[in-house]
């Protein structure tokens, strides 16, 4: 009985002994088996967070690089709106002062010349405003435009186109003297008619044209409105008419003595005294320079302004 009893406790013992080891080895396996989850799940974190750095760098990345590509892109269209705006601005301010004032700068020539086109158009207004339905040229328009392009040094030149009546005396010999002592090179080209006061305005230039068909009409100084029969009425008017003679004789090849000729002279004119002088009548008298169109005023102009620069430098 006691040696089964102690068959039996050895049998216990053996078992629980293994029983120990096995828990033992449980224990052992499982931590190793930890030890391997928590390697792995390290490993795996490391690799989840370098993809996501990886990630992030390259997003990053790339958004920077599309960010410094496009911004010369971005300046650019930027720029080439501004100048489409500045263009169309331009071409606003153009529009405007062509129909206000019939003036346009011809900046679009081969040589790069910046040349003013002046019109001087209708009737010359002088102190009083006259009719609105009256195409006029307002000397208080043009003397400050005159002063402008003396003053500016991105002028050349001066183009002058004439289709006039004749108007205000005092007005049309001021705008006269004005062109008259521009230091830019001044060219005029009569495309219709240049009457009586714009006779001296036709002269005024460095060089003057006249288109074959275009007429130029001298004759006295008149004057509207009531008039006091008195001498001194008349020397007034003999006075500005002597002013506008001498004057056409500094500008021009006529003598004195031909323009009064030409002023006073019966028979041409059905209702007033005077001549009419057509084109080349004009050139064959000394009054103008040659006989051409706007080509052969342009192409005048740029020899002039050749001449002046040369002169300068």
């Amino acid at each position: 009985m006691s040696n089964i009893y102690n068959s039996n406790n050895n049998l216990y013992k053996n078992l629980n002994n293994k029983n120990i080891t096995n828990t033992t080895d449980i224990s052992s396996n499982t931590a190793n088996n930890i030890k391997h989850y928590t390697e792995n799940n390290i490993i795996r974190n490391n690799v989840k967070n370098n993809v996501k750095n990886n990630t992030q760098n390259n997003t990053e990345n790339t958004i920077k690089n599309n960010t410094v590509n496009n911004t010369p892109n971005t300046k650019e269209k930027a720029h080439n709106n501004a100048n489409s705006d500045n263009n169309t601005e331009m071409e606003r301010l153009i529009d405007e002062r062509i129909e206000a004032f019939g003036q346009v700068m011809l900046d679009k020539n081969s040589k790069d010349y910046n040349i003013y086109l002046l019109t001087i158009i209708g009737e010359v207004e002088g102190h009083e405003n006259l009719p609105s339905n009256t195409k006029t040229t307002k000397y208080e328009h043009i003397l400050p435009i005159l002063a402008a392009i003396e003053d500016s040094d991105k002028i050349d030149g001066v183009i002058i186109l004439m289709q006039t009546t004749g108007g205000d005396c005092s007005a049309g010999l001021a705008i006269a003297e004005m062109i008259a002592t521009l230091s830019k090179p001044t060219v005029s080209l009569i495309i219709g008619d240049s009457h009586s006061i714009g006779v001296p305005l036709a002269v005024s230039t460095d060089y003057s044209f006249i288109a074959p068909s275009a007429t130029m009409i001298l004759h006295p100084v008149r004057i509207s409105g009531t008039v006091i029969g008195a001498p001194q009425t008349f020397e007034y008017m003999k006075t500005i008419q002597d002013r506008i003679v001498a004057f056409i004789e500094k500008h021009s090849n006529m003598k004195n003595e031909r323009i009064e000729e030409l002023m006073l002279a019966r028979g041409i004119l059905t209702k007033d005294l005077g001549t009419i002088l057509v084109g080349e009548d004009t050139v064959n008298e000394g009054l103008i320079h040659e006989v051409g169109g706007i080509s052969q005023a342009m192409k005048k102009m740029y020899q002039l302004i050749e001449e002046n620069r040369s002169i300068l430098h």
